[in-house]
């Protein structure tokens, strides 16, 4: 079966995880911390809460990524793609950049360079990036062509151009205290 498989000569992609976007990025290549992990599994159960009922689109982890036109992978910590761009999912990668990217700084990330990251997303087309900073429990929301929008603890992240009426404390990402 395995020789089967192996002599489609099916090309192979190159992954480019969001955060080795460029060679110049010093981002690492090590796995997100543990608060960057539950702030995006947190992040997404929010988010698919409001958008699965509602049919807006798909919602994709890190572990999908999206193809550039170069043929290269590229894979944001969370991408949305609303169901007017993206019909149907695809087996393989859509060929389309997402409607909107988040990016968690990670413990192990430089915040200069997660930036240039969400830039680069925004200069392939992506409407909207949130960039979650643990460290300063900050959201901030980039959009082309606008100032950057930086929201704290007890103020509201709404992305009402995507997502209607939907609403998220920025408050709730952080991962709860037990004692």
């Amino acid at each position: 079966m395995l020789r089967e498989i192996t002599s489609l000569d099916i090309p192979s992609a190159t992954i480019i995880p969001s955060r080795n976007f460029s060679n110049e990025d010093e981002l690492s290549d090590s796995p997100p911390d543990f608060t960057s992990g539950e702030i995006s599994a947190r992040f997404c159960a929010f988010l698919f809460s409001w958008v699965e009922p509602r049919k807006l689109g798909h919602i994709i982890g890190s572990k999908g990524g999206f193809q550039l036109p170069n043929g290269e992978i590229v894979a944001p910590r969370i991408s949305f793609f609303s169901r007017e761009r993206l019909k149907r999912v695809p087996r393989t990668y859509p060929e389309l950049v997402p409607d909107l990217v988040v990016e968690i700084k990670s413990a192990f990330d430089r915040l200069a360079s997660v930036q240039q990251t969400i830039q680069r997303f925004l200069d392939l087309g992506v409407r909207i990036a949130l960039l979650i900073d643990p460290d300063a429990q900050t959201v901030s929301v980039y959009r082309p062509s606008s100032k950057v929008t930086v929201l704290g603890n007890s103020e509201k992240l709404t992305v009402s151009d995507l997502f209607p009426e939907w609403e998220l404390l920025v408050s709730e990402l952080w991962p709860p205290m037990f004692d």
